[in-house]
């Protein structure tokens, strides 16, 4: 199969530390050379302590789990014959406890929309590559959050 490596990197910039006030910002440095600046979530870490310009650990679960979904069906329409022009999804997780009360991405839902040039998929058509998708989506596979797929109209 394959191995994934990445390098996620924080940097004490002078702070005192142990107040608990430190910066959360860090960056996530892939190995093509792009740098994603990351920190917590203000919603979980107070600003100034998180970067909230920054791309948190629960929004990159949710676009990973999205983006995985995208890859699949464009592979799988294309294969279908369908040539897709655009594909938005507006995807949306729930932080909330799990059966054990633990704080936990509980449910993640994606929101496709794609765009197609000449013949379109119908509904049930559609619905079925949406379905393969996330059958095939090994990082939906991975994980415990129920992950749900609610197609909408095409997208603008």
């Amino acid at each position: 199969m394959s191995s994934h490596t990445l390098t996620v990197l924080w940097e004490n910039q002078g702070e005192p530390f142990t107040d608990n006030r430190y910066s959360r910002a860090h960056r996530w440095l892939f190995d093509g050379g792009i740098e994603v600046v990351a920190s917590s979530s203000p919603s979980v870490v107070p600003v100034p302590m998180s970067l909230e310009a920054a791309v948190d650990p629960e929004e990159a679960f949710i676009a990973s789990i999205s983006s995985c979904h995208m890859l699949w069906f464009l592979a799988l329409a294309a294969r279908a014959g369908f040539k897709v022009m655009r594909y938005e999804d507006q995807p949306e997780g729930h932080v909330g406890k799990n059966d054990q009360g633990k704080l936990s991405v509980t449910v993640v839902t994606l929101r496709p929309a794609a765009t197609f040039e000449g013949d379109a998929p119908s509904a049930e058509k559609l619905d079925a590559l949406h379905h393969q998708a996330h059958e095939h989506c090994f990082i939906a596979h991975s994980v415990k959050t129920e992950v749900r797929c609610e197609p909408r109209e095409e997208a603008a």
